[in-house]
């Protein structure tokens, strides 16, 4: 499928209107009974170290004796917690004050990428994948998509086809729920949302991972504050934010991880017999002193917390 719509001024890759800061609190406590002998975690619970995501203070507490380690995967700049457990209780918490550093962009002047000119780093998320079967779905998306312009308005034409085919409803999928059971189905959490919006773009041909956070401004009657599912396409040069679910504030997403879907970022991969209680989080907008950060709030420019990816 072709990439050849008027909007290919590559100048525009650099072109920004506005650079704005927001500062997020947040903690998140996890609580476990893990069964005999033990259990191996795998966490995916530290916010990321970007160039435009920067961690100001965090804190990571273990209430066993255990000695965890905390590395970054070098390509996807995810931070892994990995620990071995002994039976019994587990909690394990992480605090941390994060600044936000956003680019806006006026819509009309992003452009598709055409995938010859697509960085090497991005080229995996254009194939299908686990959850992601956009090779399913190329007469769907040529029937509702193929004749719009090109570029971001066309990516919001399919953000909004998923908010208006898909209800969002908890309890009704399971970690096995893919694209196409979410496309049968017509209803979701905000993972199935994301799913269906990756498979759309990249049936297109256009670049798009799956981002995992908080769920900063959601609803309280969605329920408690939980980890949040969102969407990153590459569009003119950059990664872009998009929020399928429309149940939170992107403005206010610290990104915890990103990958190709839900098998790359769980926040939390167990290996052994382990009873969990539900997530408990806090997150909350800081002000300063000099007035220097902004509170998050939903805005109609293209929004981006990633720096510029160069041609491979």
């Amino acid at each position: 499928m072709g990439h050849n719509g008027p909007k290919n001024d590559w100048s525009l890759w650099f072109v920004a209107l506005e650079i704005f800061l927001v500062r997020i609190e947040l903690s998140i406590d996890l609580i476990y009974e893990v069964a005999p002998p033990g259990a191996d975690f795998v966490f995916n619970i530290h916010g990321a170290h970007t160039r435009c995501q920067v961690i100001r203070s965090e804190r990571l507490d273990i209430s066993q004796a255990v000695l965890p380690q905390v590395f970054t995967d070098p390509v996807s700049l995810n931070r892994y917690l990995r620990l071995s457990a002994w039976s019994g209780p587990l909690k394990v918490s992480y605090q941390a004050v994060v600044d936000l550093h956003h680019h806006l962009c006026a819509p009309e002047l992003i452009a598709e990428t055409p995938v010859s000119r697509l960085p090497t780093e991005v080229l995996s998320c254009i194939y299908p994948s686990r959850y992601c079967q956009s090779d399913l779905l190329g007469p769907l998306v040529m029937a509702e998509f193929g004749h719009l312009p090109q570029g971001y308005s066309r990516v919001v034409a399919i953000q909004d086809w998923v908010r208006r085919r898909v209800r969002f409803e908890g309890n009704t999928t399971t970690s096995a729920t893919s694209a196409i059971d979410t496309l049968n189905e017509g209803r979701g959490v905000c993972r199935d949302f994301a799913h269906l919006m990756i498979a759309l773009c990249r049936a297109l041909n256009i670049p798009a991972r799956f981002a995992t956070g908080i769920d900063f401004g959601a609803d309280p009657a969605l329920g408690p504050t939980d980890f949040h599912a969102y969407v990153e396409v590459f569009l003119g040069g950059r990664w872009y934010i998009f929020d399928p679910s429309g149940t939170a504030i992107p403005m206010g997403f610290v990104r915890f991880g990103t990958g190709r879907d839900a098998a790359d970022v769980a926040f939390a991969t167990i290996f052994g017999s382990v009873q969990s209680q539900p997530p408990r989080i806090r997150v909350q907008a800081l002000q300063d002193a000099q007035g220097l950060c902004e509170m998050p709030r939903h805005r109609s420019e293209a929004i981006s917390t990633d720096a510029p990816v160069h041609w491979g």
